[in-house]
């Protein structure tokens, strides 16, 4: 894992770096010398606070819409009651 630091100052001026680098390690982005912020991808955040993908996220599925599903309605499977 590398690690990055950036001042604010190379940070604005040059975000794609940062963002290239933060998929190798985090990035620290210093004020006036001192650490301020951390700059961490998606994937390492999620690692670190044990964030878990949501129910809806989780059941997606990529392609999905290519999927072909014709469900018959429920009118074909309706029957007249029996009220005897």
């Amino acid at each position: 894992m590398a690690i990055t630091t950036l001042s604010s100052r190379e940070f604005n001026q040059d975000t794609s770096r940062a963002k290239k680098a933060a998929s190798k390690g985090p990035v620290f982005i210093t004020d006036r010398g001192k650490p301020a912020h951390v700059l961490l991808s998606i994937e390492e955040y999620q690692r670190i606070s044990g964030q878990r993908r949501n129910i809806v996220d989780a059941l997606s599925m990529p392609g999905l819409a290519n999927i072909e599903f014709d469900p018959p309605l429920l009118r074909d499977f309706a029957r007249p009651a029996d009220l005897s």
